[in-house]
């Protein structure tokens, strides 16, 4: 049907009124191919990144290839050079040096990397009923009943007495032991059965089941731990006094692997929030000789309020930028507030399982691309950074020059529940901040789901935010 055959009702429609389109149709063959294969490298990247301390590592690695180098304080970067700064191994800012004048500001493209999980309590390893566990502290916003009877593996840090650190990865190899969480049988689960969620599962109850085996001795007591200490120390070379240095985490024991016989999504623990920093390390990697300056950041302890020298609430932000600027003879405030940013957090996307929870037209949906979020928060957008209409509307007018697959969304009903990113402590430094990401299923489950097409399409929309002309 051509201009002429269209009544008038349907030319004001298409006029006036907004259309979200999936992206699966209105991208080419080509256009999804790409997608799909830029999902392989992110898969990689989540499979090796499970803990923030192992994303930051991973950045660098790949950071590194591509001529990054580790900052200086007080060198006068020239446009082009590139530099990361490694705060205490947990988060982590890198970026380009631009052509602009650094009291014009720069462009801020911020993640975290931390996701929900069992962290290890500072004296973690018991035995009982001559079963060996050990006691978790369990981090960030997670259903307990989602943790039981799954495969889990421990990751983290340990640092000896003597200064030493060890590095544990146990349980991702197909060759390694896993540990688990253990449930009720059903058939004496009659009492847990008329519990709700938080009488049946309690955060005491998640202990991890490590081993059974005791150690041949008959004058020691405590046999099983004995001889998982014992495991310990020959593999690692630690005691249990050691493990009050020690920054130990139990998490899922998936890979990331295609989800749906179309290979259209993605199953993987993490994806909130390690999703948005791949997308944007990606998409700064490609940013070579920018006008604007670029800094990234990956952060730490989103997931439980950004507070810590290493999350967003600290000022190591403010600290790096004032070290950049310096030597420019430039004040920081100066540079702060004619800064624009990017808080790169997932959205929740619609799950018709669970429609109740959602207002289906301020929602996001799987495969319409990057998620826009003027606010967070909860109930009347408490504890939220809610962005300024006039960078609102630039943002969504680089996504649309562009032509990336985009939409908006808010976090369900109002009164349902809420949440919050790192925005509000970026927009606290007097920087323009928004909220845009990768719409995600099952958010804060040991796996979540997202759409190869909107992990595509996010890498796209914080490429062209860095490339975009900004006044």
């Amino acid at each position: 049907m051509n201009d002429m055959e269209k009544t008038k009702g349907e030319q004001l429609q298409e006029e006036l009124m907004m259309k979200m389109v999936n992206g699966t149709t209105r991208l080419s063959d080509e256009e999804i191919d790409k997608a799909y294969d830029y999902a392989e490298g992110y898969k990689k990247y989540m499979d090796a990144a499970k803990i923030e301390m192992e994303a930051v590592r991973e950045a660098i690695r790949q950071l590194k290839e591509n001529g990054y180098e580790e900052f200086v304080p007080g060198k006068k970067y020239q446009p082009g050079e590139r530099f990361y700064y490694n705060n205490r191994g947990k988060s982590l800012i890198f970026g380009t040096m631009g052509t602009r004048p650094i009291e014009k500001g720069v462009k801020i493209l911020a993640a975290h990397v931390d996701s929900p999980r069992l962290d290890l309590k500072p004296s973690p390893l018991f035995e009982e009923a001559e079963l060996g566990y050990l006691r978790p502290h369990y981090y960030g916003g997670i259903k307990k009943y989602q943790w039981p009877t799954i495969p889990l593996a421990l990751h983290g840090d340990v640092y000896k007495k003597d200064g030493s650190v060890v590095t544990i990865t146990i349980g991702e190899d197909e060759n390694d032991p896993i540990f688990c969480v253990t449930d009720l049988l059903p058939h004496l689960a009659s009492k847990q059965r008329t519990q709700t969620l938080a009488e049946a599962f309690k955060g005491e109850s998640m202990n991890i089941l490590i081993g059974s085996r005791q150690f041949k001795d008959e004058k020691a007591s405590e046999k099983v731990k004995l001889n998982l200490m014992k495991i310990f120390n020959e593999k690692y070379g630690i005691t249990e006094r050691d493990f009050l240095g020690a920054e130990l985490s139990v998490v899922p024991a998936l890979k990331a692997r295609d989800l749906g016989l179309d290979r259209s999504m993605i199953g993987a623990y993490g994806h909130d929030d390690r999703v948005c920093s791949y997308t944007e390390m990606t998409a700064e990697i490609a940013n070579t000789n920018p006008e604007w300056t670029s800094v990234v950041i990956f952060a730490d302890k989103e997931e439980v309020g950004s507070d810590g020298n290493t999350g967003m609430h600290s000022r190591f932000l403010e600290y790096f930028l004032a070290d950049l600027a310096e030597p420019f003879g430039v004040p920081v405030r100066r540079v702060l507030s004619n800064s624009k940013c990017l808080s790169a957090d997932v959205s929740a996307a619609f799950d018709p399982a669970f429609a109740d929870a959602y207002e289906k037209q301020n929602s996001s949906f799987i495969n319409y691309g990057v998620c826009v979020v003027k606010y967070t928060g909860a109930g009347g957008k408490s504890s939220t950074n809610d962005c300024n209409a006039k960078f609102t509307s630039k943002v969504c007018a680089i996504l649309d020059n562009a032509d990336v697959v985009w939409q908006f969304g808010e976090l369900g009903k109002v009164d349902q529940g809420g949440g919050g990113t790192v925005a509000k402590y970026i927009a606290e430094l007097d920087v323009d901040t928004i909220d845009i990401g990768v719409p995600v299923l099952c958010m804060h489950a040991p796996m979540e789901i997202i759409s190869k097409v909107d992990l595509y399409e996010t890498h796209r929309g914080f490429y062209e935010f860095l490339v975009a002309k900004m006044d």
